[in-house]
Formats: C-alpha cells, sequence, structure tokens
C-alpha cells in the first residue's frame, strides 16, 4: 500500500517514495513459469529432450564459428555471416533453454522480475538480428549470382563488417522502446506466465493497467521489422530466380540455385514461425500455439542450422578435416 494520504510529507517527496516502493517491489517480484504441464515421467522425457537437442546445436554451431575462424579458406564474407548467424543461433537457445531445463527439473518454476525482463530483451533482440542478418546474406547472394563480376569489389571485407555490425547495432536497439515500457509497468495479481519463457504477450496479461498501447507498439515494431527484412530477402531471390532461368545449362542453373538453398529453408523456418507468432491479431493469440511455435525458434532452428547451412557443405567438411589434423589429432598422439 502506497502512502497517498500521507499529510507529513511534500508531494514531490511522496511521489518519489511511491515510486522506489514501487522499484523495490518490482525488483523483488517474482513469475512462475508454467511451461509444459504433466507427470514428472513426462517432465523428465522433456529434460532429456530439450537437453540433448540443446548440447548438439550449441555444440554444432560453435564448431561453425571454430571453424571459420581457424581455417583461412573460409575467411570469405558468406561465411563470415554463417558464422555470426551460429553465434546468434547459440545465444537464441542459451537465452531460453538452460532456464527451461531447470524449471523442468525443479518444483518451484520461479523466475524474477530482472531476470525475466533482461531473458526477453535478449531473446528478442537475438531475433531481430538474425533478421537483419539473413536479410544482408540474401544480399549478399543475390551479388553473387546476379553481379558475380563485382562481387569482390562490393563485398569486400570492410562492407561486410560494417553489414555486421549494423545488424547487431539495430537488432539490439530496435528492442529498447518496447522493454523500457514494459519493464516500468506495474503487475498485479497472479504472478503466472503461461510460457516456457518470459514472452511479452504472456507478460502483459499481468499487468495492472491497460496494455493496449504497448500491444500496438509491440506489432506495429514487429510488423516493420518482419516485412521490411523479407522485402529485402524477396526482392533478393526474385532477382536471383529471374537470372537463374537465363542461364542456358541445367548444370549451370542447379549449381546457382544450390548455393541459394540452404539460405532458403532456415528463411522460411525463421520467418515462418515469426510471422505467426508476432503478425496476428492479438485477439487471437492462443499462447499453447505459441508454445509450439516458440520451440521452432529457440530449438528446431539451432539445431537445423549447422546441419542444413554449413556441415553438409563440402568446403566446410574440408575445413573440418584440416583442423582436426591441424590442431586435435597432434594433441591426441602426445
Amino acid at each position: 500500500m502506497y502512502l497517498s494520504h500521507c499529510p507529513c510529507l511534500h508531494p514531490r517527496q511522496l511521489h518519489q517514495l511511491n515510486m522506489t516502493m514501487k522499484n523495490q517491489t518490482r525488483t523483488e517480484m517474482e513469475f512462475i513459469l508454467l511451461g509444459f504441464s504433466g507427470t514428472k515421467r513426462v517432465q523428465s522425457l522433456l529434460f532429456t529432450s530439450f537437453f540433448i537437442t540443446y548440447t548438439v546445436a550449441l555444440v554444432g554451431n560453435l564448431l561453425i564459428i571454430t571453424l571459420v575462424w581457424c581455417d583461412n579458406t573460409l575467411h570469405s564474407p558468406m561465411y563470415m555471416f554463417i558464422a555470426n548467424l551460429s553465434f546468434l543461433e547459440a545465444l537464441y537457445t542459451t537465452t531460453v533453454i538452460p532456464n527451461l531445463l531447470v524449471n523442468l527439473m525443479s518444483q518451484r518454476k520461479s523466475i524474477s522480475f530482472s531476470s525475466c525482463i533482461s531473458q526477453a530483451y535478449v531473446y528478442f533482440s537475438a531475433g531481430s538480428t538474425e533478421l537483419f542478418l539473413l536479410a544482408v546474406m540474401s544480399f549478399d547472394r543475390y551479388i553473387a549470382i546476379c553481379n558475380p563480376l563485382r562481387y569482390t569489389t562490393i563485398m569486400n571485407m570492410r562492407f561486410c563488417l560494417q553489414l555486421v555490425a549494423y545488424s547487431w547495432m539495430w537488432g539490439f536497439l530496435v528492442v529498447i522502446p518496447p522493454a523500457v515500457l514494459v519493464a516500468r509497468l506495474t503487475f498485479c495479481g497472479p504472478n503466472v506466465i503461461n510460457h516456457f519463457f518470459c514472452d511479452v504477450d504472456p507478460l502483459l496479461k499481468l499487468a495492472c493497467f491497460d496494455t493496449r498501447n504497448i500491444e500496438l507498439v509491440n506489432i506495429v515494431s514487429s510488423a516493420l521489422l518482419l516485412l521490411g527484412s523479407l522485402v529485402v530477402t524477396g526482392v533478393s531471390y526474385l532477382s536471383i530466380i529471374a537470372t537463374v532461368f537465363r542461364i542456358p545449362s541445367a548444370k549451370g542453373r542447379w549449381k546457382a540455385l544450390s548455393t541459394c538453398a540452404s539460405h532458403l529453408i532456415v528463411v522460411t523456418l525463421f520467418y515462418g514461425s515469426s510471422i505467426f507468432l508476432y503478425v496476428q491479431p492479438q485477439e487471437s493469440h492462443s499462447l499453447d500455439l505459441n508454445k509450439m511455435a516458440s520451440i521452432l525458434n529457440t530449438v528446431i532452428t539451432p539445431l537445423l542450422n549447422p546441419f542444413i547451412y554449413s556441415l553438409r557443405n563440402k568446403k566446410v567438411k574440408e575445413a573440418l578435416e584440416r583442423v582436426t589434423r591441424r590442431k586435435i589429432l597432434p594433441s591426441l598422439t602426445l
């Protein structure tokens, strides 16, 4: 209860004291993450499944980063983008899955207010950065196929580093306004979040005040970010398809398309689930469906990324063999 009727304090002092008490209450607040319901057997099965997929995803993505860093033949724009994508996937899944694993094996599935806001900020910032990076990668493929003679001139290392830096910068900046609005909310009533991480939609349902303005900001910013990056990707691939159809030989067409196949798979998975989650009317949201769609982004895509994007690539396989012979085998023989 706030000191709204205390006659002994100046109104400014009273306001400051009330705000301090609100901040203290907010800091000490905890949310309960419902996660996935089921018996102990089901919880154990889920724990094992998520632990295995998280471990494989983390090891696979870190392996790609290591290969690109250690092998000189992979020091090119395309593989630099892939290494950044792998780092994003590792960050994306690490933001959510370790906390989910702890909650699956514990009775009290709680998370503090500060940890909840931090988790949501990093999760959505990583997702926004990935959208920018996927658009940059589609532009890279457009230059490689539609302007191959000018590729090395346009996609020089300095320009590529700038594109990566801007993707990271804007990805983390664009999430700050909605994150600040959510962090300033006062929560009351039940503190139960019907999700396995601190997603914004179920979090807003616990606020004491009308959150329609914040929901509108989230929808507009998500739509602009998703559709803006999707336009870049779509225009790039329309130009690529038009160029490929002008290639006279079937072998040449297949070779050109094969360089884009992995990127298209990742784009389809990521954009499809993101559009389903964040560009649908608020009234039609089903939190249970959102959980299933979130698994695609936080578990499945990071797991598949090393396999569909890199490890099936001949150049990456050769780099793996070289790094293994140069770094690992000598240490085993000592």
